[in-house]
């Protein structure tokens, strides 16, 4: 049997001073080796030495640039070799990126690509004991600019050389991201040993028959060693309670066989159904050494159908996910790296994160193309959570050079990636690139090309290819946005994915209103993370908006300026940090409402929408839902109300408002609406109950009686709509022209269910004693570590809300009214918020 063997003791970590010393190196490193972790990475190691400020605080990202500029090594010792095994083998899951391994003085090879994992033979090399190790890693900054002199520049949204080297492209900086150029072994290292031969790699192309029978055809690869080529080997496949059988005649190095699973229980999307995933086992034997285990592969699948209908109709043509025959809208967020060195991000955390994004009501994660092909653990959860997952080969806003040395990478890193996440049923789309396409053809990259290659190659041909030859089982897109052909251009909203940028970027959020894109694969709204991340970040008193700082963590270009342009349109110029602080999450929260209502409304001809982004992967001001220090921004909240499987808006259709309940959930939601146009003051103006029938999985519109919509001063009256425990408001101006009341409401603080809940909570209950819009409890200013289970709410006169606290050790209710805020006519330039409670 295989006996595998982590590498996790022992290393050393010391500066490479060969080529050069980098003036900012510590002086402690010259010479000197400092204990290593492994997996993990160079800026980590030199944190926990001591030797390297945490690159997240203030403004040391700049003061540790250096790191990525150096050549770093790292050593340890491997054991002698069992003498019972014919081989061993030296294994790489990750390295990043650009090295050379040494064993016992001897160069095993070199390596350039971060997202491939790498083997060797050790077996002679550990015959007489144990031997050194050492993986010397050059700069990726000296592989990349290499590179690019032999092949030349290319287009590139970013100033950094990331697309002439395979790594993760944000290490380099991004939008939202620091530069932090990492090296390091940086997913696990072992030795392997074995006999006669083993599971070289094992591929399951899952289907389901008509007549409902799972199918799961499992091709396999073999290694032999000398004295195994010769030898009749078994291979036994079994998937649940069903198995299946082949022998491998001697000196074959592949096998293929089908197991078959009758009246397969079907995987589902969250929402739509069950996750039931089968055991998959493969079983390598020796047939003439007694059935002798040789080898063992395990991993879990789910029977499930995948389609994507890009057919054409009188809209423009299509991009709909088909589950099991059932078009569904996708709720989607894109997903960044969660941290910079991602090799801290561990099981635990992608089960926390992700539970998250299914507790909002997502159905779909797209990892996004300039990060990494993500840890199994994150497609396991993935597979048990029921979220769907759109997965981009790592491209990323840039033109990538066709010729060698990257096109033998990419082939390879595509080919190894594929078959190892064809696995897991929550895979559903393959996507070629983030951007690229759309930026040949709209951001005047063609010009500059001259004729020189820039990816299309890649998009069109060889990703296609490898995804229909390794795993045709999943349908393949050649990147976001993307129209289906170059008959129209890349990001036209009426064919296939669209990003909607000129928005935020441009244009105020109401002009989501504008268009109804088939599938828009990114959009989104920035604000900044919660005060308590900003104040452990950042060291400087006061904070203000544009204190340096702030600034260095608003990585956007003339970000702060968008944020306060996006402001503008909505509310009067903040007068104080808390005030823009509130805002500008609002905003945040708002302007995404904006667009996944409408767009929602107009399911099927729209059929998904991803939000940019859930999650940061340090403290930053971003679109994320989920800031750096994993604090839920109010944004979070709202999507949990957008992606519910009943949400109530009203919306606008030919110059008229109407009712649109939206119904993604199985069965028929019939109910009925209470509508009320009501004044600042509270009166109600005029009242209306509107019948609502939505059958499952469909979209209800009905007109609004005229005496509801007969708005007199728009700068005084509303509409709020009321069924069940959901409602929509709808105001017919901006806030800073609406007359709003100085916001009136009481603040009760208990302890949870009466008493304190041993958790250090409590509850916050407001009871409105006039108009209370968008009213927020920022639990962080509670308690560091408080958190709270909603968001923003409205309350009309009479009207209460509970905020259910955790983490709170001193609940008081001058603190609770000192975290609430709300829009308001009152103070602090139409937000109250502070504690400054008026009426």
């Amino acid at each position: 049997m295989k006996v595998r063997t982590p590498l996790t003791q022992g290393w050393t970590l010391r500066l490479n001073t060969d080529r050069h010393t980098p003036e900012e190196a510590p002086p402690q490193l010259t010479g000197t080796a400092v204990p290593a972790q492994v997996p993990g990475c160079v800026h980590t190691d030199l944190m926990t030495a001591g030797l390297l400020a945490d690159p997240y605080l203030d403004r040391n990202e700049t003061e540790v640039a250096w790191v990525g500029r150096a050549d770093w090594t790292y050593a340890t010792e491997l054991p002698r070799r069992d003498g019972a095994f014919e081989r061993a083998e030296l294994v790489f899951d990750g390295l990043d990126t650009v090295a050379a391994v040494h064993v016992a003085g001897r160069q095993l090879g070199r390596t350039r690509n971060m997202h491939r994992s790498y083997r060797f033979d050790v077996t002679e090399l550990l015959t007489d004991g144990p031997a050194s190790l050492e993986v010397a890693f050059t700069s990726a900054y000296t592989e990349a600019e290499a590179v690019r002199a032999a092949l030349g520049e290319r287009p590139n949204s970013y100033p950094e050389p990331f697309n002439f080297v395979r790594k993760t492209a944000c290490s380099f900086g991004w939008d939202w991201g620091p530069t932090l150029v990492t090296a390091g072994v940086w997913r696990e290292a072992r030795i392997e040993q074995w006999s006669t031969a083993r599971l070289a790699g094992v591929r399951p192309q899952v289907t389901v028959a008509p007549d409902g029978t799972g199918l799961v055809e499992i091709a396999v690869d073999l290694d032999r060693t000398v004295t195994g080529e010769d030898r009749p080997l078994r291979l036994v496949a079994t998937v649940g309670d069903a198995s299946a059988e082949v022998t491998v005649a001697p000196g074959a190095a592949t096998a293929t066989t089908t197991v078959r699973v009758p009246d397969a229980e079907l995987w589902w999307p969250r929402g739509y159904g069950d996750q039931p995933l089968y055991g998959c086992t493969v079983v390598l034997s020796d047939e003439e050494d007694g059935g002798r285990v040789l080898d063992t592969w395990e991993r879990r699948v789910g029977f499930r159908t995948i389609e994507l209908d890009t057919s054409a109709d009188e809209h423009g043509s299509a991009f709909t996910l088909v589950v099991n025959g059932t078009p569904l809208f996708a709720r989607g967020v894109n997903w960044i790296p969660d941290d910079v060195f991602p090799a801290r991000v561990t099981p635990d955390r992608y089960r926390a994160r992700l539970t998250q994004a299914a507790e909002a009501g997502v159905d779909l994660v797209r990892v996004w193309g300039g990060g990494i092909y993500e840890d199994r653990a994150f497609y396991d959860v993935c597979d048990e959570l029921g979220l769907m997952v759109w997965q981009d080969f790592l491209f990323a806003c840039a033109a990538y050079p066709e010729e060698q040395p990257l096109r033998s990478e990419i082939e390879a890193e595509a080919r190894e990636n594929v078959a190892r996440l064809m696995p897991h049923p929550s895979l559903v789309l393959w996507n070629g690139n983030n951007e690229n396409l759309w930026g040949f053809a709209d951001w005047d990259w063609e010009q500059a090309l001259a004729g020189d290659s820039w990816g299309e190659g890649y998009y069109l041909g060889l990703l296609p290819r490898v995804v229909a030859q390794t795993d045709p089982t999943r349908p393949y897109w050649a990147g976001s946005p993307w129209s289906g052909s170059w008959d129209h251009t890349p990001n036209d909203p009426d064919h296939g994915t669209a990003h909607s940028w000129e928005v935020w970027n441009r244009r105020d959020y109401s002009d989501y209103l504008a268009t109804v894109p088939r599938f828009v694969a990114e959009f989104g709204w920035q604000a900044p993370p919660a005060l308590a991340t900003l104040e452990r970040a950042l060291s400087e008193r006061p904070l203000t908006a544009d204190s340096p700082g702030m600034l260095h963590h608003q990585k956007a270009e003339d970000g702060n300026g968008k944020l306060n342009r996006g402001l503008a349109p909505h509310f009067a110029a903040p007068a104080d940090f808390d005030t823009w602080h509130y805002l500008t999450q609002l905003n945040q929260a708002r302007a995404v409402a904006t667009g996944v209502e409408h767009w929602r409304s107009h399911w099927p001809r729209c059929a998904g929408t991803v939000i940019w982004q859930l999650n940061d992967c340090w403290p930053v001001t971003s679109w994320a839902a989920i800031d750096g220090d994993a604090r839920l921004k109010p944004l979070y909240f709202e999507m949990r109300r957008l992606y519910a499987d009943r949400l109530l808006t009203l919306q606008e259709r030919d110059g008229d408002l109407v009712l649109a309940g939206c119904n993604q959930s199985a069965g028929t939601w019939e109910t009925t609406v209470t509508v009320r146009r009501v004044d600042a003051d509270g009166t109600v103006l005029a009242r209306a109950e509107v019948a609502l029938k939505a059958e499952g999985r469909s979209v209800a519109l009905e007109r609004l009686p005229d005496a509801v919509t007969a708005f007199g001063d728009v700068r005084r009256e509303f509409l709020v709509a009321d069924a069940e425990e959901l409602r929509a408001v709808h105001f017919a101006c901006a806030d800073r022209e609406f007359a709003y009341p100085a916001a009136a409401y009481d603040v009760r603080v208990t302890g949870n269910d009466g008493e304190d809940d041993g958790e250090g909570g409590a509850t916050v209950t407001v009871t409105a004693t006039g108009l209370v819009r968008d009213l927020l409890l920022q639990a962080d200013r509670l308690d560091a570590d408080a958190r709270t289970d909603h968001g923003r709410v409205t309350l009309l006169p009479g009207e209460s809300a509970t905020w259910r606290v955790t983490g709170w050790a001193r609940p008081d209710a001058e603190a609770a009214r000192a975290a609430l805020f709300c829009v308001d006519g009152g103070v602090n330039g139409g937000v109250n918020g502070g504690g400054a409670v008026r009426g």
